[in-house]
């Protein structure tokens, strides 16, 4: 979509509550401003767009936006897409091995709902002009990631479960806050998908509990399975602050509502009490109760660790590209049939 698509036009009247623009320092004014016979300039627009963030409005997808916040949503939402559609490998080798056929209907039923998360992500990211297509192609040629959990392996059925308690917590401390998001699609997107991993967390929680009601050799499992997903989970919430590149604006956009330090804080403080109940230790002998803070602290995260698995040198992150990759070369029979069907059918129209 073309930067300046959807600008106010010829005769249309906006009302621009901003004290940048007007001056009048701490007080905030509102002005009609006419766009007469041409357009508004760029300045008006960024004060504009910027006076629509303060005001906790949201952009749609006809709306004028920067350039810069388009880039920076493409580039937020098909990570997130990508997350959802790879994080399908990990759990969904357990869905043939699952122990019970309860089991595996939940498990069948959760690997579902993340392809069906993945796509409500990449409809979002359409909206900004891209096309699904070449999102794929960016990740599986590498210049798009997902999350660097997923290139972790599941290596016994707790970790079913602890992926559901401890990532999927960590995704639902990461993305209730994008509920709020400023943009429209995004937001809305992540209601019904906060809902979903609701649900995602307490199923996994629940396995968990049963296994730890079991024999030892069980419980020893879970505890195996903590010990090996606990610090990637906080990884997954991106690097300090101080070295993101890309929360300062992303929080001035208000695209993301909480800092990464304060989305990994509030996560360690939730799964603690969690982990008590549960019965199992979080490897983390610096973990303790901060009673002026009011929160927990905990021990340094490996961001060297963090930083290899980013950059492709992960357990799983070639098997989990190659996977992905052969499924999209594998599906085109299945896509190039509904174009044609849509094209036949639907007036020329063709498939999404």
């Amino acid at each position: 979509m073309p930067a300046r698509q959807g600008l106010p036009r010829r005769g249309m009247g906006i009302r621009i509550i901003t004290d940048r623009m007007f001056g009048r320092k701490g007080v905030v004014m509102a002005a009609e401003v006419k766009a007469a016979d041409e357009r508004l300039t760029e300045a008006e627009l960024d004060a504009y767009f910027e006076a629509r963030i303060a005001g906790d409005q949201r952009i749609e997808p006809r709306d004028w936006m920067p350039e810069g916040y388009r880039r920076t949503l493409v580039r937020q939402v098909a990570q997130h897409a990508h997350s959802e559609i790879i994080g399908m490998q990990p759990e969904g080798d357990w869905i043939a091995s699952a122990p019970s056929l309860q089991r595996k209907a939940i498990l069948l039923a959760k690997v579902q709902d993340e392809a069906g998360h993945g796509m409500y992500l990449y409809a979002a990211a359409e909206t900004l002009g891209v096309d699904r297509a070449e999102l794929t192609e960016r990740l599986v040629d590498g210049r798009q990631k997902y999350s660097s959990i997923f290139n972790y392996p599941a290596l016994s059925f707790a970790d079913v479960g602890v992926i559901g308690w401890l990532v999927d917590g960590a995704a639902i401390c990461n993305q209730v806050p994008l509920c709020r998001s400023s943009f429209g699609p995004y937001a809305r997107a992540m209601v019904r998908i906060c809902k979903e991993e609701s649900f995602h967390q307490r199923q996994g929680y629940e396995l968990l509990l049963r296994m730890m009601e079991g024999t030892p050799r069980q419980r020893a499992m879970v505890q195996d399975a903590v010990d090996r997903w606990w610090w990637p989970s906080l990884m997954m919430f991106g690097p300090p602050d101080a070295e993101s590149p890309n929360t300062r604006q992303s929080m001035a956009w208000r695209v993301k509502r909480d800092t990464n330090d304060d989305l990994r804080q509030r996560f360690v403080d939730m799964s603690v009490p969690q982990a008590r109940r549960l019965g199992v230790t979080l490897p983390d002998p610096d973990l303790a109760w901060n009673a002026e803070r009011g929160h927990y602290d905990f021990g340094p995260v490996d961001w060297a660790e963090f930083k290899r698995v980013i950059s492709g040198d992960g357990p799983c992150n070639a098997e989990r590209i190659a996977r992905r990759r052969a499924a999209h070369e594998n599906g085109a029979w299945v896509r190039e049939a509904a174009t044609a069907y849509a094209t036949k059918h639907g007036g020329g129209r063709t498939a999404a």
